[in-house]
């Protein structure tokens, strides 16, 4: 995904990877529209697992940003969409 992300190549909007936010680490970030995006594996499945996701979504709303979360599957099997999904949260679409 991140070849389509890099080098403003969605919508013309700068993203980075890999970006500590607070405590976190965020798969993606678009700085410009505060826009992070997730991509969760397989491992974000479990009750412990999902808990940490929601106390970390609502950490990074509460620092002003907007969070998409993907799964790895949907990026494998559905990037198409996965990317459409992003460029409505930017509001490029």
């Amino acid at each position: 995904m991140w070849g389509y992300l890099r080098d403003r190549r969605l919508g013309g909007f700068k993203f980075n990877r890999q970006v500590p936010v607070g405590p976190f680490i965020a798969d993606f970030l678009c700085s410009e529209a505060k826009l992070i995006v997730e991509v969760d594996g397989a491992t974000h499945g479990a009750d412990h697992e999902i808990h940490y996701d929601e106390k970390r979504t609502a950490f990074l709303i509460a620092q002003g940003f907007r969070v998409v979360r993907c799964s790895n599957d949907e990026v494998y099997h559905h990037l198409v969409a996965v990317l459409d999904g992003i460029l409505m949260a930017l509001g490029a679409v």
